[in-house]
């Protein structure tokens, strides 16, 4: 009874105490896909991706009934750096819901309009609001309207004290008529509060320095794609040093300690522990997360020595390597020989048949396939040929006859009709498709079996083919695995290579993609095929796990496109919407939510792709 009474208080005490109003929010998930193409299409920079803002305490000043709830203490607020557009996790600030709905929309306009970034907080949001509101005066409605309805939600002028009442009055004028206050009066008092957070601006630019050094709040990085259908909530993080904890009980009951104490999250960047299961509520209830590279236990060290087989156990390596150039998105330039790229090929593969489980599937797709395959057909009014051509020849002797001169020939020919295309598969092994997804399968088990159907099927058409792999460790170290060339058969010594596939390190994808577009770009077709498979996006150890891996693998897409190739990405990655359209344009990539259906897929979607 008490913990019902509890509950009936909290729910009664906060619904009083207003700011909240759940039953009319609006997530970012369902908001996220018309905000992002808001946000390009007003002209904000197209490689920025939409995600969650993190919650902060203002410390600004509350009304009685917030105080009472324990309710408003924070607030997530957008704001957008060199990498990401944050726009709030859930809006429900007003009783309407449409007025949400527009909030998100106006945060995304009045970022892409975001002229000034490096001026102070409070010049910079009223220049870029300005901007909008002449740019698009369509807006200016829906956005006299939030203010109206977020100006009601303050706290009036009139209740606080002079100095904060001051900057209020200069708040509430520069949102009704932005670029029109030159600046905000000083605070004199130290009991005086900073003003209440402005939902309708990005937050201010000193707020996120620290973010930036710390990956800007998200959540710690990690290889490969993203198969969990958990919300993703970001973070504040910092990185700390390892603490010492050798007596923690000592520590925890120090009385200095008492105000800071907070836990970090262990964290190994190469490679997962075991899942602590109430590791998600912890995060909730922490302001900032502290980060360490902590490598105690000794599966860590172990896998840390690991990082590279052998020489005896590993691939064989083809050449010395082949240096290759990398887009730097922030200098702007192509860093010439910035990354080394090894050909390699596996050790003693050997030969080996098709796998059981797939000989039945493979049956039906060289069947249905070899309706591809070239045909001979007839041609008609030839000059010379085999046979005669009876129509020709009566249409002929009429002319004659008609005192007209034939134009035509009156023989048939057969012709053969070529399919003057080439494809090159470039599979993605990082360590990502390590990952299972059921009790007997692997990412890189459906994507061996994808690879071997899609071979199957292609002997059946006499297309010309090539397959290959890659991973990396650092731009030093770019793993290229060739499983089958496009001088060699597809037979037994080419299916044990692909067999043998494992997974490797991350996935530098520019440096792969670029190699594979100069094999591709060798082969005499008129029609070539980059085809793609992969299970996450660009990353690796350094600075390709951000932006720089997005911008670099733009551009090696491109560069690929003006070599008259034509690339294709498939993959797993169920958050792949938010950064394929940027690599590869609206059409040029399809994601295939349930992994398991990529072997029956991949096929098809070559047939597609090649049909005209």
């Amino acid at each position: 009874m008490e913990e019902l009474i509890g509950k009936l208080w909290h729910n009664w005490v906060t619904k009083a105490a207003g700011g909240h109003y759940p039953d009319a929010a609006v997530t970012l998930p369902e908001i996220e896909k018309t905000a992002g193409i808001l946000f390009r299409a007003f002209g904000g920079d197209p490689g920025l991706k939409v995600a969650a803002a993190t919650a902060e305490q203002h410390g600004a000043r509350r009304n009685w009934l917030q105080r009472l709830a324990g309710s408003q203490e924070k607030v997530s607020q957008a704001r957008r750096d060199a990498e990401t557009l944050r726009l709030p996790p859930e809006i429900a600030a007003f009783p309407d819901k449409s007025l949400n709905r527009d909030l998100y929309l106006w945060l995304a306009a009045q970022a892409a309009c975001d002229i000034a970034p490096h001026r102070g907080w409070f010049i910079r949001n009223q220049q870029a609001a300005a901007t909008a509101l002449q740019r698009y005066p369509g807006l200016r409605p829906r956005y006299e309207r939030l203010v109206e309805a977020h100006l009601a939600a303050r706290i009036a002028p009139e209740k606080l004290p002079p100095d904060e009442a001051a900057q209020e009055n200069a708040l509430r004028a520069a949102l009704r008529a932005p670029g029109t206050v030159d600046g905000l009066t000083p605070l004199h008092s130290t009991q005086s509060r900073p003003p209440q957070p402005i939902l309708l601006w990005l937050i201010a630019a000193e707020h996120d320095a620290p973010a930036n050094k710390t990956g800007g709040g998200d959540e710690p990085p990690q290889e490969g794609s993203g198969h969990s259908g958990e919300s993703r909530e970001a973070h504040k993080a910092e990185q700390v040093e390892t603490p010492d904890n050798k007596a923690p009980l000592l520590a925890m009951f120090r009385a200095e300690s008492l105000p800071t104490w907070a836990e970090y999250v262990r964290v190994n960047r190469a490679y997962d522990e075991d899942e602590n299961p109430d590791a998600q509520q912890a995060a909730r209830d922490l302001d900032r997360l502290s980060l360490t590279r902590d490598g105690q236990t000794a599966k860590s060290r172990v896998k840390f020595d690991l990082d590279l087989p052998s020489e005896a156990e590993d691939d064989l390596p083809v050449g010395p390597g082949i240096p290759l150039p990398e887009w730097d998105y922030r200098k702007e330039i192509l860093l010439a020989d910035h990354c080394h790229l090894q050909p390699m090929t596996a050790r003693d593969a050997g030969s080996a048949p098709l796998p059981a489980e797939l000989a039945a599937t493979a049956k039906k797709l060289r069947n249905q396939f070899s309706a591809l395959a070239p045909q001979r057909r007839w041609l008609k009014a030839q000059p010379d040929g085999p046979e005669l051509d009876v129509d020709a020849c009566v249409r002929n002797l009429s002319d004659r006859r008609a005192g007209q001169t034939p134009e035509t020939g009156n023989y048939l020919a057969q012709a053969r009709c070529e399919r003057d295309l080439a494809c090159l598969l470039l599979a993605d092994l990082s360590m990502s498709t390590d990952a299972p997804i059921s009790d007997t399968h692997r990412i890189i088990d459906v994507i061996r079996d994808a690879i071997l159907l899609f071979s199957e099927a292609l002997t059946a058409t006499g297309d010309r083919f090539g397959i290959y792999g890659f991973s990396s460790l650092r731009r030093e170290h770019v793993r290229y695995h060739l499983l089958k060339d496009f001088g060699e058969r597809y037979d037994g010594a080419a299916r044990a290579r692909i067999l043998t596939m494992k997974p490797g390190f991350y996935t530098r994808m520019g440096a792969a993609i670029r190699q594979s577009a100069q094999i591709l770009a060798e082969q005499p077709a008129s029609r070539r095929l980059l085809l793609i498979i992969t299970d996450g996006k660009p990353n690796d150890l350094d600075l390709y796990d951000s932006r720089y891996g997005i911008e670099d693998t733009r551009v090696a897409v491109h560069e690929a496109r003006g070599m008259g190739l034509t690339p294709f990405c498939v993959t797993v990655d169920r958050e792949a919407g938010s950064y394929l359209p940027y690599l590869f344009g609206p059409a040029g990539f399809c994601v295939i939510r349930k992994p398991e259906e990529l072997p029956r897929r991949l096929p098809l979607l070559y047939a597609q792709l090649t049909r005209n």
